[in-house]
């Protein structure tokens, strides 16, 4: 009687908050719900059984709720499967003389089944728009467990059989029971919705199965020496702790789910009628003063674009935010059912704010007459470009996130700089008619600068610029693909020192870092004169970068010769064409970020 005054308690006392949230928005009233649900329950079983836990498992239940107004009763049936898990060390185990091992187990584990009737009082607080609703459901009922029964026992390699772990299980029925759920439902449309929540339960004073090996069992042990000298379990000479009375334990639990929702009208529901104008649900008295939907379209005011991925709000004339979005790929943003008032419209991009707009009564008033909602468009009306930029890693299609990308206006020398985002996106503005250098920056990535200009555009016709640049990570070795020498010899050509001038103006644009020039040859000749001819190779491209004005100190040439063939198969007196040789003569080159 004491646990039935403590629920019924407990179930007032979480109505209140939820009545109160309840009652601010008017709901549809009188309907049945049905709510199948699928959900992961976590327990926690006061069995005072040592050696034991018990593991989460699934619960299947299924909700049935009629709703008055915000107010409801509803029943509640759940099937939860839990199984106990046997924790007993069986690692290293011994007898008591501490000489004789313990190496075979056997263990039966029975799983537990929980399955509850209840019944209770609802709660539920819908969203302006009705398709959101939350549910608060208290319950009180009976319910049955079964299962259980835990055993471990273990045979040494003398064949004597101990008994290690041990619990009885359960087997009761009407166990008085509560479990408060908390729902969030989505409806899709009128009827169908789906719903996640979680709940908390708690079964009362189960009783607790007992038989000849009593209710509850294990063997005690310590930890010590065993007859190797290695540290080891070893059972204690006395009798095993035994619990022969069985108790009345609690045993509680809480779960996740999500599931479906089903509403059924009855015939008693409040006839909810159709605005005409504005095409959105609403109660009668509400239809005389029926807010309007209102469609915002985002403009350039040059180009005449539209806009996407502007944010607009209406805001009231103190500035609180009324509603809010961002524009679609057309450039367009739609709030449904706004009450009639005077709103500003406010919008911005890439953090630019656009021309505000006003929205008026006599807007609605309109709207109200016929025409169907309320149409406005604010504009962009900044002179300058957008560039939309992307940095990812080069050669590939990965963005990089968190590289700080620098701008510099060539002409005035003003400088800004961003950090890319999650995506490698960054954005900048850029003046008409001026030349911007753009060079990105992370530690263990490096990047050559690079030059944007707006010299050849025209606001009038563009107002997005969109680009792309890339950094590499540091330690990457990077072909360059003109360094070729004539045969057997180690002279820089024409065609390789153009290639050549990436490595100087990249080093030029990165001073902290240091270059390893390496030179391979392919497996033709003998080792050690390709390892030389390689080295000599290797020597001439770092001097004709040194000649560029790079300090030597932060260059080193690497001869590898035929080590490092990237075409494996033309080894050493193995027969290839010449194409297949030329994939293992190359030049590359390494960045060692300081």
């Amino acid at each position: 009687m004491k646990n039935a005054i403590k629920l019924l308690l407990l179930v007032l006392v979480l109505a209140q908050p939820a009545k109160s949230l309840a009652q601010d928005t008017p709901l549809d009233s009188k309907y049945w719900q049905f709510s199948p649900r699928l959900g992961y329950d976590m327990p926690e079983y006061k069995n005072n059984t040592p050696y034991i836990d018990y593991a989460s498992g699934l619960e299947f239940g299924v909700s049935v709720d009629y709703y008055f107004d915000w107010f409801g009763l509803g029943v509640d049936v759940d099937y939860i499967n839990n199984s106990p898990e046997n924790t007993y060390p069986s690692s290293n185990l011994y007898e008591p003389d501490a000489n004789t091992a313990i190496n075979s187990f056997n263990i039966n584990e029975e799983k537990i089944t929980r399955l509850f009737y209840g019944v209770g009082p609802n709660a539920q607080f819908r969203s302006t728009s009705g398709r959101f609703k939350t549910e608060l459901n208290t319950r009180f009922g009976l319910a049955s467990i079964k299962g259980g029964k835990t055993e471990l026992t273990g045979t040494s390699s003398s064949g004597t059989v101990f008994p290690l772990n041990y619990h009885a299980g359960y087997k009761d029925s009407g166990v008085l029971t509560f479990k408060g759920q908390l729902r969030f439902t989505y409806f899709l449309n009128d009827n169908f919705g789906i719903q996640l929540g979680s709940y908390y339960m708690k079964h009362f004073g189960v009783k607790e199965l007992s038989d000849s090996k009593g209710a509850a069992s294990y063997q005690t042990f310590s930890n010590s020496a065993v007859g190797s000298g290695e540290p080891g379990v070893v059972l204690s000479d006395d009798n095993a702790m035994i619990r022969a009375e069985a108790c009345d334990c609690d045993i509680s639990s809480i779960g996740v789910f999500a599931g479906l929702t089903y509403k059924v009208t009855t015939s008693g529901e409040k006839k909810i009628e159709t605005c005409k104008v504005c095409g959105d649900r609403h109660f009668p008295q509400c239809c005389a003063t029926c807010g309007c939907n209102v469609t915002i379209t985002a403009v350039d005011k040059f180009t005449g674009d539209v806009l996407p991925e502007t944010d607009v709000v209406l805001t009231d004339l103190n500035g609180y935010v009324v509603h809010s979005g961002v524009t679609n790929s057309f450039g367009v943003v739609v709030f449904n059912d706004v009450a009639t008032s005077h709103y500003l419209i406010r919008g911005k991009l890439y953090a630019i704010d656009l021309v505000e707009g006003i929205i008026t009564e006599e807007d609605f008033k309109a709207c109200q007459k016929g025409v169907r909602g309320i149409q406005k468009d604010i504009m962009y009306e900044d002179e300058n470009f957008i560039l939309r930029g992307n940095v990812r890693e080069c050669t590939t299609n990965v963005g990089v996130e968190g590289v700080e990308v620098t701008l510099n206006n060539t002409r005035d020398a003003n400088q800004n700089t961003t950090l890319s985002n999650s995506e490698g996106d960054f954005s900048f503005h850029l003046n008409q008619a001026s030349v911007y250098k753009l060079k990105g920056k992370k530690d263990g990535y490096y990047s050559n600068e690079v030059e944007v200009s707006t010299e050849s555009l025209d606001r009038d016709v563009t107002l997005f610029m969109d680009f792309e640049m890339c950094v590499d990570p540091c330690g990457k070795a990077i072909k360059l693909e003109n360094i070729n020498f004539d045969l057997n010899k180690a002279t820089i050509s024409k065609a390789a020192k153009r290639d050549l001038q990436r490595v100087v103006k990249l080093m030029e644009n990165n001073p902290n870092i240091q270059v390893e020039m390496t030179s391979h040859t392919d497996s033709q000749g003998a080792d050690e004169y390709n390892r030389q001819l390689s080295q000599r190779r290797a020597n001439a491209t770092v001097n004709y970068i040194v000649s560029q004005g790079i300090s030597k100190s932060r260059l080193s040439a690497r001869g590898a010769g035929e080590t490092e063939l990237k075409n494996t198969k033309c080894q050493n007196t193995i027969p290839c064409t010449d194409e297949e040789h030329r994939i293992n003569r190359r030049t590359e080159f390494k960045v060692i970020c300081n």
